[in-house]
């Protein structure tokens, strides 16, 4: 999906901590419940797994920041600076988000306040604990971030099987965003309930922030900036089956066989490749929050459109 080449971007919307160093480290303990939370909420990248297939600290930088107090994102000023480049294309789909979702919710009597955004490299300190790239995307719940390496999406392709279209790198953006609606309305937590397994509250957090992400989706053309401009261009068959590669690549069941040789339902925390596309697509079809509603849903193999 392309952002309209005119549309102008607020870098100022996300924080860029790349270039300032880190202190290494994977995610740390003492969070208690908040970092099972956090662990619960991660894309779909379990960082065991990760380092089983070698993706540990392997991540690729975008012109990080210079130490000079310039930021290199402060160079994402237009739609196509989002074409062009990763973290424009963060700040972007940020602001698209915005704008999708604040006047969405409003029509329910929500009042969001929109999610933080920091990309960062290597590793990151949060208020759920110290985080290393091995993670993936993730959204922290203590602090109301979302936070991104952009190293991850030329993994997502590289080593997972995305097609590495654009809006495979926005659905992933989109779905950590989503986690940051389940926060407000109250579903996250259900993150926590039934441990691990195809029907386990985990898997249907994710699922239904993948659906989050296909509502975003289906609106995203009609959403505009403060200046009253469309920020992207509409939807194409191939923007759906970037978007579909996406939520493929992150299956839990395409992640053990990669990194096992086995598929085991029972350690399931996001949901199959299958699973992950056909919310997605409810969402995107359906462009009706009351669709996404997997925390009840019967059969989430099948949504009920």
């Amino acid at each position: 999906m392309s952002f309209n080449d005119n549309t102008r971007i607020d870098s100022g919307r996300v924080r860029d901590s790349r270039g300032r160093g880190g202190r290494g480290g994977k995610i740390a303990a003492g969070g208690g419940g908040i970092l099972v939370l956090l662990i619960a909420s991660l894309l779909g990248i379990n960082p065991a797994l990760l380092e089983e297939l070698g993706l540990g600290g392997d991540t690729v930088q975008e012109q990080p920041a210079d130490g000079s107090g310039t930021r290199a994102i402060d160079e994402c000023k237009t739609g196509a600076d989002a074409d062009a480049r990763t973290d424009c294309r963060i700040v972007a789909t940020t602001q698209s988000l915005d704008a999708f979702w604040v006047p969405y919710l409003e029509r329910y009597g929500e009042s969001l306040a929109e999610p933080a955004v920091e990309i960062f490299a290597d590793s990151v300190s949060t208020r759920c604990g110290e985080a290393s790239s091995a993670v993936g995307p993730f959204y922290c719940p203590a602090d109301g971030t979302a936070y991104f390496d952009t190293g991850f999406f030329g993994q997502l392709s590289s080593r997972f099987g995305s097609d590495g279209g654009a809006l495979a790198e926005e659905y992933v953006v989109a779905h950590e965003y989503g986690h940051h609606v389940q926060n407000h309305l109250g579903a996250l937590r259900n993150s926590q309930e039934g441990g691990t397994g195809p029907r386990s509250g985990a898997v249907r957090v994710e699922l239904q922030a993948d659906c989050f992400a296909g509502l975003w989706a289906a609106h995203a053309s009609q959403t505009r900036n403060e200046e009253g401009e469309t920020f992207m261009e509409p939807f194409t068959e191939a923007d759906l089956r970037s978007a579909l590669s996406a939520a493929a690549a992150v299956g839990d069941d395409r992640i053990q066989q990669a990194a096992t040789g086995r598929v085991s339902p029972e350690g399931w925390t996001h949901g199959s490749s299958a699973q992950r596309q056909a919310w997605f697509l409810e969402g995107y079809r359906t462009g009706d929050i009351n669709r996404c509603d997997t925390l009840k849903a019967a059969d989430l193999d099948r949504p009920a459109s």
